[in-house]
């Protein structure tokens, strides 16, 4: 993956974290330690498994980092869903940080795939 690729991720991963961060401010309090605490984990654990995994030589740790970022990405996107369910979250914040979140997926699938077993 290029370096510019590499960077263009980052800075969508690291929208993504700063997104999560921002419209669960607006959660329930009672949800400080359940929903709000699970969401902004796994929505920051997406860039901070990526990063560890670039810094690492062996393709195949690269390859475990990336694909637990990508778990993490996953983990996040459901709970948004429920967040939408539950109505902590309006339509409007749903729908974008799911686009982001499609978007950060589909280019850590392809640096995933980049690295060869």
């Amino acid at each position: 993956m290029s370096n510019d690729f590499s960077n263009q991720l980052k800075s969508k991963m690291n929208s993504y974290a700063h997104f999560v961060y921002e419209i669960t401010k607006k959660f329930p309090k009672d949800e400080l330690f359940g929903v709000t605490s699970q969401i902004r984990r796994s929505s920051l654990s997406v860039i901070l498994n990526y990063i560890e995994g670039f810094a690492r030589q062996k393709k195949a740790v690269k390859r475990n980092f990336w694909e637990i970022s990508y778990g993490s990405l996953k983990e996040s996107k459901y709970l948004l869903h429920f967040s939408l369910v539950e109505k902590y979250l309006n339509t409007t914040d749903y729908k974008k940080a799911v686009d982001l979140s499609e978007e950060i997926g589909a280019m850590l699938w392809k640096s995933i795939q980049s690295i060869k077993e």
